[in-house]
């Protein structure tokens, strides 16, 4: 007799880091996954085939969603993993092409996946997406803005969409990390305007992320809330993935604004000692 079919999955950004582990995760669990890249197949055996696909294009990414309704006839899981950040910067320190830049994959790449995916999920009348947000996603971190920008936005849409969808079998969720052991940092755009007046922040910034980076979790702890999304009977929006994103998730909803403030400031050393800060003005504010 003939099992069950797999059901299908397609993961983009999956060369590496969190969305490799996640494709490889959900193809141990019975998924037949697709991994997208804008490089497509890779060298070295996976348990997953790679597609070619650049998430800022309209062509490619109908293109690649028409393929895989073509060979398997439906898609049962959407999992938007592609996208990348700004190094340690101010605000001020990248251009308006740079913030353009990073909307367009990390946001905008996601909606049209996303607009590509759901009329095959609403003839079938079943379908999941999980979108990769961050722990940014609700708790900004200071000379990270546009990448914070970029994951406060998934939040949003990832909530109206799964309003809109819920009714016709269609569950969104968002899979919040923490610092994550990936080679995300070796695609950083670095900003494109640096002023040295953010010089000194900016370094103690990087310094104080390299330090964390150093024991950070493995994209395996994502893959598996991921894995736990897609197969729960009744997923919930967001899922923090790993131990300090729990704690991250639990401290913004619980404690004082001023507390989490303050705390965010010293862990990364953004208040200098009286002797360090510039010279006042003679008009106080």
């Amino acid at each position: 007799m003939n099992g069950p079919k797999a059901k299908i999955a397609l993961v983009t950004g999956a060369s590496s880091g969190i969305g490799e582990a996640t494709a490889e995760r959900l193809a141990q669990a019975g998924y037949k996954v697709y991994g997208t890249s804008r490089r497509g197949s890779h060298a070295g055996r996976r348990a997953f085939e790679m597609l070619a696909l650049d998430v800022t294009s309209d062509e490619s990414v109908e293109a690649l969603v028409s393929e895989v309704a073509r060979r398997d006839g439906r898609i049962d899981l959407l999992v938007n993993n592609a996208g990348f950040g700004v190094a340690p910067a101010g605000a001020e320190e990248s251009s308006i092409d740079q913030a353009r830049s990073i909307f367009e994959t990390n946001f905008f790449g996601l909606v049209r996946m996303t607009r590509a995916v759901v009329p095959h999920m609403r003839r079938q009348e079943n379908g999941r997406i999980i979108n990769i947000g961050s722990v940014l996603g609700f708790l900004p971190m200071p000379y990270g803005a546009l990448y914070a920008a970029t994951k406060h936005a998934v939040e949003g849409y990832s909530e109206s969409l799964d309003h809109e969808l819920r009714t016709r079998g269609i569950r969104v969720s968002v899979i919040e990390p923490a610092y994550t052991k990936t080679p995300f940092d070796a695609n950083f755009m670095a900003p494109d305007a640096t002023l040295d007046e953010y010089r000194a922040a900016r370094e103690g910034v990087t310094r104080r992320v390299n330090e964390v980076m150093a024991t950070a979790e493995q994209p395996g702890v994502v893959a598996d809330t991921v894995l736990k999304a897609a197969n729960a009977a009744h997923p919930k929006l967001r899922y923090p993935a790993g131990s300090l994103a729990k704690r991250l998730r639990l401290l913004r909803r619980f404690a004082p604004a001023g507390l989490v403030d303050a705390g965010i400031r010293k862990d990364l050393r953004l208040d200098a000692p009286a002797a360090q800060q510039p010279a006042r003005t003679a008009r106080a504010f």
